[in-house]
């Protein structure tokens, strides 16, 4: 059970993202339940602490100055497997269990859902509150209900329509509440189609950065109705996939591709990931999103809007 005693100061954070940039944390603690969680949020609020749950360490990025409060390491585990009827799946878990773990145990009963978050380096909790998703397909497309912790530091359960889940976004994404477990389902499909999602997800893989990375650097343009971009760009018609356009692209046709300041580079293999290429800093993470923001919008008159959460 959580202890103050437990509690680690000054734990260099870098090694537990997947950016591998970070100062240090001044509180730094590993939770193993979802009842020690709940008690490392309520030591932080009664001692005036600012607080941050980590996942898997993706999609963030850690400022070199560190983390003044108290970083809490969400390693809550716990995983049921529930009835299987009317052809699917129900599945209770922790906030902190792996989405990779639920991709495996799901997919080798012969149910759908999670596939496209084969190789994904995150928690489940991560990835509802990001809606993490690839492929057309995302997270909120298997909640069924999340459990939280409210502002008020009660907990409570929510259904999935109360979830305010977005392209890339939830309510968990923008206030103090935290998601502490989830109940998801999954369909039952044939092994050829199962696979076939698989595989794709493993070739998106196979191709990925050879470079620490914390994922797509933006969200893609979501296409509106008479959108300006497309009437000014007529070409970029073909671009569109599922109502967005692809940002990669976008900052490629800017010229940006391979773009490179200090240790931090736009990837010559896809322009919407930022590489750590060796000792990048925060700073020149920073620098090249604004640089990409800034060009971007002077080519095609958008803002793009950043996928990555910056700690600091």
């Amino acid at each position: 059970m959580f202890s103050v005693d437990d509690i680690q100061q000054n734990v260099p954070l870098s090694s537990f993202a997947t950016f591998r940039i970070g100062g240090a944390a001044k509180y730094f603690l590993v939770v193993k339940t979802r009842e020690e969680l709940i008690k490392a949020v309520k030591w932080a609020r009664e001692n005036d602490l600012s607080y941050f749950v980590l996942g898997g360490g993706s999609n963030i990025l850690i400022s070199e100055k560190g983390f003044s409060g108290l970083v809490i390491k969400n390693e809550s585990n716990g995983l049921k497997i529930g009835e299987m009827e009317d052809g699917k799946l129900k599945v209770k878990c922790d906030s902190g269990v792996m989405t990779a773990k639920i991709v495996f145990e799901t997919t080798k009963l012969g149910y759908s859902g999670a596939e496209w978050g084969f190789g994904i380096p995150g928690t489940i909790g991560g990835a509802i509150c990001g809606n993490a998703g690839r492929l057309g397909r995302e997270t909120s497309q298997i909640v069924e209900s999340v459990t939280m912790l409210g502002g008020d530091l009660s907990e409570k359960e929510i259904a999935k329509s109360e979830c305010g889940f977005e392209y890339r976004s939830s309510r968990f994404k923008k206030n103090q509440e935290i998601v502490l477990g989830a109940e998801l389902e999954f369909v039952k499909k044939s092994k050829e189609e199962i696979n076939s999602v698989l595989n794709e997800a493993k070739e998106i893989v196979r191709q990925g950065a050879p470079f620490p990375s914390a994922g797509c650097a933006f969200k893609n343009y979501v296409v509106r109705q008479n959108d300006p971009l497309l009437l000014n760009h007529p070409d970029l018609n073909e671009k569109v996939r599922g109502g967005k356009i692809g940002v990669g692209f976008l900052i490629d046709q800017s010229g940006l591709k391979g773009r490179k300041i200090g240790g931090a580079r736009i990837w010559e293999g896809h322009a919407n990931y930022i590489v750590n290429a060796g000792g990048a800093k925060s700073g020149d993470v920073l620098e090249l999103i604004k640089l990409a923001k800034e060009k971007v919008k002077e080519k095609f008159g958008i803002e793009l809007e950043e996928e990555i959460r910056v700690i600091k």
